[in-house]
């Protein structure tokens, strides 16, 4: 009686063991090994080798295979690199490393082993050198996030490679050069686009005449040219931001889808006059100030509403909100 009783103590002690620990071994190694690489961080202090690894802050595990399948590290105080371990999560489906100003260096190449990864965020640290034409090996990723850091030379034209991406940031940084031709064959999935506060200079890919994004940012770059392919009735585009630009278009006949809430192309270099479909927009927000149109501010929609900012600084625009036309 007294062995039955202890081998089921056994038994039972085990099993709560066994459904503690649930992290796996080889996951959990990995883990132990960046948080040693970013010199053991207060930060990750719950990654204590004693505990299961599951319930470890900024990790989580899949509730099936309990593999570490998302790293999220944000808003630490944490030096050093990006460690090359990183890539030893063969599961891991979302990384993120945010707001963490000390993190500098570049992005390791053994990221290309998560061949898993669906979103990668490395934004708002320091991270500099030129975006790695690697990250076009990840071929399951959907996000591509790597805004605010230090960035520079040109965009790696293997990106639009990329075909599952239904988000791409790569605003505010130090980009140069034109955005690669390539991207006029971004996948149509693609439904938002941010490359503001960069000096990309050259025009945009005509290709994206026949994509349908929902948000696009330019914003204080040096684009040239011809924009008008990005907007038409059949669009479904809801923001659009290219001011402060060296654009030349004529703008008189544009057609504007009516799901446009936000255009905004102040300080650029377009002509022409303010299309009258604009007036068919119910819900516009529009900056067109800072250019060189002219003629009557159409009447109708929201056009009268806009306070004057919206339009002045032109060749010759008039009419409400600005003084009347001669």
């Amino acid at each position: 009686m007294k062995i039955t009783l202890l081998s089921l103590l056994i038994l039972s002690s085990q099993i709560y063991l066994s459904h503690a620990q649930k992290c796996n071994p080889q996951d959990k190694k990995v883990l132990l090994q960046i948080k040693k690489d970013l010199n053991n961080p207060y930060h990750l202090a719950s990654w204590n080798p004693n505990t299961d690894c599951c319930s470890w802050y900024v990790v989580d595990c899949d509730p099936i295979t309990n593999r570490i399948n998302n790293l999220h590290v944000f808003a630490a105080n944490i030096s050093g690199q990006i460690p090359d371990a990183v890539g030893n999560l063969p599961f891991l489906e979302s990384l993120m490393f945010h707001k963490i100003t000390n993190l500098t260096g570049t992005i390791p190449s053994s990221i290309t082993k998560l061949t898993r990864l669906k979103s990668l965020t490395i934004s708002w640290t320091n991270i500099s050198g030129q975006i790695p034409s690697f990250l076009s090996e990840l071929k399951a990723l959907t996000s591509l996030d790597l805004s605010f850091n230090n960035f520079n030379g040109q965009i790696p034209p293997e990106l639009a490679q990329l075909r599952n991406l239904t988000g791409l940031r790569l605003d505010r940084n130090q980009l140069t050069g034109s955005i690669p031709e390539s991207f006029g064959e971004l996948t149509p999935s693609l439904q938002y686009i941010y490359m503001s506060h960069n000096q990309i200079s050259g025009t945009i890919p005509k290709g994206w005449g026949s994509l349908n994004f929902t948000l696009i940012q330019l914003q204080r770059n040096r684009i040239e040219g011809d924009v008008s392919v990005l907007f038409g009735k059949n669009k479904t585009v809801d923001q659009v931001d290219i001011s402060r630009n060296l654009l030349e278009f004529d703008f008189s006949n544009l057609e504007f889808p009516e799901s446009l809430g936000t255009l905004d192309l102040n300080h650029n270099r377009i002509t022409g006059s303010l299309p009258m479909g604009l007036i068919d927009v119910e819900n516009l927000n529009l900056n067109v100030s800072y250019n060189r149109l002219c003629g009557r501010i159409p009447v109708g929609g929201r056009l009268q509403e806009l306070d004057y900012t919206a339009y002045f600084h032109n060749r010759c625009l008039c009419g409400a909100p600005l003084p009347e036309c001669n």
